[in-house]
């Protein structure tokens, strides 16, 4: 392979594509764009030997095993699930109690598992999670009565009948309601309320320049399925008021920015 070669395929890489977004939409230098990336996947990635506090290594199914196999037969990989999201957790646990905990955690647990190309099983929850199998199955089943959708081994068909919890959010903020009413409504803590949004804030953005899916996906560290997903909530609030509202918060995330730039 000649050097032109291996410089068009270093442009095609993740790593390549948050460069560019941070140098093109963000105005950073080169120099400080690399540092950013680096403190990125060191502090968010982590590195194959070491995980953060609160993680842990599982051994889940593949999303791609198929049916029908023995349990030892079937295809599996490993994952790092965030069992204990520290602050996060903590505050969710003082407003709304340990079922609301338990429940937000399960959540978490599900979405990890697909972004990491695995899917958990009831039993992967409870054995996590410390409670019993029939606990995980009271909380799922009160999810779901709650429309929320929850890819776990078996029910992995896009977003089902529901929607998962971070569409549901989102939504919520779309049509208009504040913060504090979503964190009532949907028990999960403020910082996550805020970064599902900015997260589908940046979809948005990302789609409408004409990014693809998978690309998006690689950019900002979401599965494909969270990307498809926002993109249809997207759709589905096609109004003005809505369009008001997304417009409103990418300005904002603008201006912020540039106060950024500004600071340095």
């Amino acid at each position: 392979m000649d050097s032109k070669q291996a410089e068009r395929l270093e442009t095609k890489t993740p790593e390549r594509c948050f460069l560019q977004v941070m140098e093109d939409e963000f105005h950073y230098a080169p120099k400080i764009a690399e540092a950013i990336l680096e403190e990125a996947q060191a502090s968010l990635v982590g590195t194959a030997d070491t995980i953060r506090p609160g993680q842990v290594r599982v051994i889940l199914t593949r999303q791609d095993a198929s049916h029908g196999r023995a349990l030892r037969e079937t295809a599996k990989t490993e994952a790092i699930w965030t069992v204990d999201a520290g602050l996060e957790d903590r505050r969710i646990l003082q407003r709304h109690g340990r079922k609301a905990l338990r429940q937000a955690r399960i959540q978490r647990l599900v979405d990890q598992a697909l972004a990491q190309g695995a899917v958990a099983t009831q039993e992967d929850l409870a054995q996590v999670l410390h409670v019993s199998l029939r606990t995980i199955k009271r909380d799922c089943a009160d999810l779901r009565e709650r429309g929320i959708h929850l890819p776990t081994r078996g029910k992995l068909h896009g977003i089902g009948r529901g929607q998962t919890h971070k569409a549901i959010i989102v939504g919520h903020w779309l049509r208009g309601a504040t913060y504090d009413k979503i964190v009532r409504e949907t028990r999960h803590s403020l910082s996550a309320i805020k970064r599902y949004i900015q997260t589908f804030v940046r979809v948005i953005q990302l789609h409408q320049q004409g990014f693809p899916e998978s690309q998006i996906g690689m950019l900002l560290g979401a599965s494909p399925p969270l990307v498809r997903e926002y993109l249809a909530v997207h759709a589905q609030h096609n109004t003005p008021e809505c369009r008001e509202r997304l417009a409103e918060q990418m300005e904002r995330l603008g201006r912020a920015g540039r106060r950024k730039k500004g600071a340095k």
